[in-house]
């Protein structure tokens, strides 16, 4: 299965500690997935598509999935 880099648009609740909590995917063509439930956030690269981040295994339509947080690597600030 070869993976391709998707930007998609997410509903995120941040908790009262800062941690970030994504809720509904929106897809570019107008469909919407909630998420039904994180089972887990660990600091990961995207190897297959690339970037550095955060990787959330998430459940959506009872399939889990990987929805990845991307990090910009350039800091020219």
């Amino acid at each position: 299965m070869k993976y391709r880099k998707q930007y998609v648009d997410v509903d995120v609740a941040i908790s009262t500690s800062g941690r970030m909590i994504p809720r509904v995917l929106h897809w570019n063509d107008g469909r919407k997935y909630e998420i039904s439930k994180v089972k887990d956030v660990v600091p990961a690269p995207a190897r297959k598509a690339g970037g550095q981040g955060d990787r959330y295994t998430i459940v959506v339509e009872n399939k889990e999935r990987y929805l990845f947080f991307e990090r910009p690597t350039d800091t020219d600030d």
